[in-house]
């Protein structure tokens, strides 16, 4: 088949490009900005755009098909060309479901450990040598992409609350229909599009409506909104709550309690992901796993790229890098890396990248979010502001919404740098929260040299 993607360039868009011609398919592209891994990748592929931009003349009627993706705007003249000659256009998560409608369909949700836990349960099905397409939002070691799309007869997908195009201002999990549902748990984010509380909360009880008759829903029972949201739907569902798993912590290794394979040391740590393997567990024993297989398989898990990803370890210094974003993340990362070493001094750094971290009414949600931490900074870049078109946000007014009066403010990676190289580390622990990359700070050179 003929398939031209606009706007290519992005994390999922480009992946389903290379999975697209890895089946066959003869894959075009187009995008007014691609930047690495991205744009090497799609070199490496011949499928790189000779010339960035938008060029309806690349829009024929011999296409089969366009999946849109994020990033093209509504007036897209690439767009409107497709529109024009009837070729029909998808949203990812459009074409996803048709690629799996006849498969057992595995979907992730909630506001934050999507990528873990959807990350848990394909390196579980793997080591174990179970066939299944995946779609997931991080590079994970031994997979080559983030995508993959085959005969196989289960897919995996991390589903998530934003919208699918602009074109389509549906919730992406809204099209998948699963059969087998995790949702981590529910926290407001994106408030460009769900300005309210309540907006949020809709899109998950939408989702109920949209599984799978007679499907099988897994949720975080310690979350009360997300019971809430359960209790009151009349969805023809099983459900089912599941917490994290019983666990003790010595000399910074996890240990967690089995019923049949007694206790089995971890390399991922904090409750948020001892309860996101307690959820992929459920969704393995549903797909033919067993607890066996499933415990051998967990042992060997080291988390997806920037989630609680090790730096550096090590007996007197350890830094991670996490993706932690939005408020609840930051305080469920915070808290992990605090009670894997109580004893050391921890030094956390957020930044605040995305439009709901960087919006004045959305700001008092941190409030709380770095208590754990000995000493907290937050990091912005006034240029991210005024390309969001956003007002401009003075250090005291973070303070007083994070409710730290100690808490350091910068505006400039230099700064920021400079700051982190007077601290004393042997002894203590950095963990360095953000969507972004801290105004282009090289991460893991920079705290190499910290030691």
């Amino acid at each position: 088949m003929r398939i031209h993607l606009i706007a290519m360039g992005g994390a999922v868009m480009h992946n389903l490009a290379l999975a697209l011609q890895k089946n066959g398919h003869h894959v075009t592209g187009s995008d007014d900005e691609i930047y690495n891994p991205a744009k090497d990748r799609l070199a490496r592929a011949g499928l790189l755009p000779a010339v960035f931009g938008w060029f309806p003349e690349r829009i024929t009627a011999d296409l089969d098909f366009a999946i849109l993706g994020m990033h093209a705007r509504a007036d897209n003249p690439e767009l409107a060309k497709a529109q024009e000659l009837g070729i029909p256009v998808f949203s990812f998560p459009e074409f996803i479901f048709q690629h799996a409608k006849n498969k057992k369909r595995v979907v992730v949700t909630g506001s934050h450990g999507k990528t873990t836990t959807t990350s848990m349960v394909m390196h579980v099905l793997k080591a174990n040598g179970l066939a299944f397409d995946y779609l997931v939002g991080a590079q994970l070691d031994g997979f080559d992409t983030m995508v993959q799309l085959s005969d196989a007869p289960v897919i995996v997908i991390e589903g998530d609350e934003y919208l699918s195009s602009s074109i389509d201002r549906r919730p992406k999990f809204l099209h998948y229909r699963p059969h087998l549902t995790i949702v981590t748990g529910v926290a407001w984010d994106h408030i460009n599009v769900f300005p309210t509380y309540g907006e949020y909360l809709r899109q998950f009880e939408l989702l109920l409506e949209h599984l799978e008759p007679g499907g099988k829903l897994f949720y975080f029972e310690n979350d009360g909104e997300l019971s809430d949201i359960v209790n009151r739907s009349t969805s023809d569902i099983y459900t089912a709550s599941y917490r994290e798993l019983p666990h003790r912590i010595e000399a910074g290794q996890v240990w967690v309690k089995t019923a049949g394979q007694g206790e089995i040391p971890l390399r991922v740590f904090g409750n948020h992901n001892l309860a996101n393997l307690a959820a992929a567990k459920l969704v393995c024993l549903e797909l033919g796993i067993s607890e066996a297989q499933f415990w051998q398989a967990a042992r060997t898990f080291t988390g997806a790229a920037k989630r609680l990803q090790t730096l550096i370890t090590g007996t007197g210094f350890s830094a991670w890098l996490d993706f932690a974003h939005a408020p609840s993340k930051a305080r469920a990362t915070v808290e992990a890396v605090r009670q894997l070493n109580p004893e050391r001094r921890l030094t956390a750094c957020l930044e605040l990248h995305t439009f709901s971290s960087l919006n004045k009414n959305f700001l008092p949600q941190y409030n709380g979010t770095m208590q754990d931490a000995d000493t907290a900074c937050v990091f912005y870049s006034p240029h991210t502001l005024e390309m969001k078109k956003m007002p401009a946000l003075e250090p005291g007014e973070i303070r007083q919404a994070f409710g730290r009066a100690d808490l350091h403010v910068f505006t400039e990676r230099a700064d920021l740098e400079a700051f982190l190289k007077e601290q004393t580390w042997p002894g203590a622990n950095l963990l360095l929260m953000s969507s972004g990359n801290f105004g282009g700070m090289d991460v893991k050179s920079f705290v190499e040299s910290l030691r």
